[in-house]
């Protein structure tokens, strides 16, 4: 086993198990290409200020370009010895390179180095997930646009309530995926900032330039505090929590595929390649997809719920409970890039029964209100025409028929203000078309908030 760089305190190696315990580079080695960026500006930024010479800086450089290249190749494989990847690296570049090797550390602590490490690879992966979100808002937005003047019943209380469009339905999914790309946006947003200069947790007295470090890693700006800068990671607790959000959005749209795809809905027709079947019941057809993505959603909060637990009791400033944030956030990570492309896909390829939609919309006195309001607009006060409908509905229950079947002379043995003009007024195209207030199911008011975003 290779000295630690720190052992010059110690009189004994460090015993193989707590080595091993202690290690964290399995899982922190996927921050290498993170690391090697920011060795390679904090000794650009030595060199400038004159703290190490231009030469040991240009070999710095030379030698991290070449482990990067090699550990993308495969020719160069992590130390299982190693005790995390700083270490792993900074023992590689002075293998190659000397003695330049042992001054990159200079005014700098693994304490702000693996703060800057999680930062930057954070901003790097909230980069491809925000893409992957606004992926899913632009599937689900063209099927929106194609069902403007697809009918389906909007719900309460899992009971049909009143005539929507699948296109409405969808917008509503739409606004909070858009809400969710804000609060993604938000927390890469606070965690473009550089501790790098924090040391330890006091700084140090060379005179490093954080700002320059800074604008090398295109980061926003630099913490303003060291002891926060070594002990925050809000940052990782904040894009927890705004996938959380995310994840329970998509498990509503997913709790609902299941319903909908299932045989006592019909609305949906999930693709053969996003399903799986049954190795005991050969008719069925499962949707995994969206199970499977409802059960991540609970993993999603576990993870959010660690990182919150593992911070709340801990003292200024580094602890060694900190490296466990990182296989929280590593799987928040993980997860929700595992979730977004089949669950797009499957989105983009099911089949829409716009017919059964239509039959379910028609059904379960859905225009209900509307007869109600259609006595309103004839001078009735609003509670006389609820009490008038819901007799109405009942009558029909007991009769087994529905509100736009009934002949006028029964309408009018409830009111006599009924006339002709109710079977317009009740008709499912005018109970959806007419609802054009703002945020309203009209094909209309649809179509013009799809075309905003």
């Amino acid at each position: 086993m290779a000295q630690k760089m720190w052992a010059g305190r110690f009189s004994k190696a460090t015993d193989k198990d707590v080595n091993d315990y202690n290690s964290s580079l399995p899982f922190d080695c996927r921050m290498y290409e993170q690391d090697i960026k920011g060795s390679i500006a904090h000794s650009s930024m030595l060199a400038k200020q004159g703290i190490i010479s231009q030469r040991d800086a240009e070999d710095i450089k030379s030698g991290l370009e070449s482990i990067l290249e090699d550990i993308k190749s495969g020719r160069l494989t992590f130390d299982s010895d190693a005790e995390d990847i700083h270490m792993f690296i900074e023992e590689e570049l002075t293998n190659r390179i000397g003695d330049a090797g042992k001054r990159l550390h200079t005014g700098r602590s693994r304490n702000d180095q693996v703060a800057l490490d999680q930062r930057l690879y954070m901003v790097d992966e909230c980069d491809e997930i925000l893409k992957l979100v606004e992926e899913l808002i632009f599937t689900l937005k063209e099927t929106a646009l194609d069902n403007l003047h697809t009918y389906m019943p909007g719900y309460t209380h899992l009971q049909r309530a009143q005539p929507i469009t699948y296109a409405h339905y969808l917008s509503a999914y739409i606004e909070m995926f858009r809400r969710d790309l804000r609060r993604i946006k938000a927390a890469r947003d606070c965690t473009d900032i550089s501790p790098l200069g924090s040391g330890a947790l006091a700084g140090t007295t060379y005179p490093l330039d954080r700002e320059y470090v800074a604008n090398q890693l295109n980061m926003s700006g630099i913490t303003n505090n060291s002891l926060d800068g070594v002990a925050d990671r809000d940052f990782a607790i904040e894009f927890a929590s705004a996938v959380s959000i995310f994840m329970m959005h998509i498990s509503r749209m997913s709790e609902e595929i299941i319903l909908y795809s299932s045989q006592e809905f019909k609305f949906y027709e999930l693709d053969d390649a996003y399903s799986t079947g049954s190795s005991m019941m050969p008719q069925k057809k499962n949707p995994d997809v969206a199970e499977l993505t409802r059960g991540k959603t609970g993993r999603v909060y576990g993870d959010l719920i660690s990182l919150l637990v593992i911070m709340k009791g801990l003292p200024l400033t580094y602890n060694k409970d900190m490296q466990e944030v990182q296989e929280a956030l590593y799987d928040v990570v993980d997860t929700i890039k595992a979730v977004l492309p089949p669950f797009i896909g499957m989105m983009k390829t099911m089949t829409i029964r716009k017919d059964n939609m239509e039959a379910a919309a028609l059904g379960g006195f859905t225009n209900a209100t509307d007869l109600a309001d259609y006595l309103v607009k004839k001078g009735l006060p609003f509670r006389q025409t609820h009490s008038i409908s819901g007799k109405l509905v009942f009558y029909c229950i007991e009769n087994n028929t529905t509100l736009e079947k009934l002949p006028l002379e029964t309408f009018k043995s409830f009111s006599p203000a009924f006339e002709e003009d109710v079977y317009d007024a009740i008709s499912l195209k005018t109970c959806v078309e007419d609802r054009k207030l703002p945020g309203g199911p009209s094909p209309e008011t649809v179509k013009k908030y799809l075309e905003s975003i």
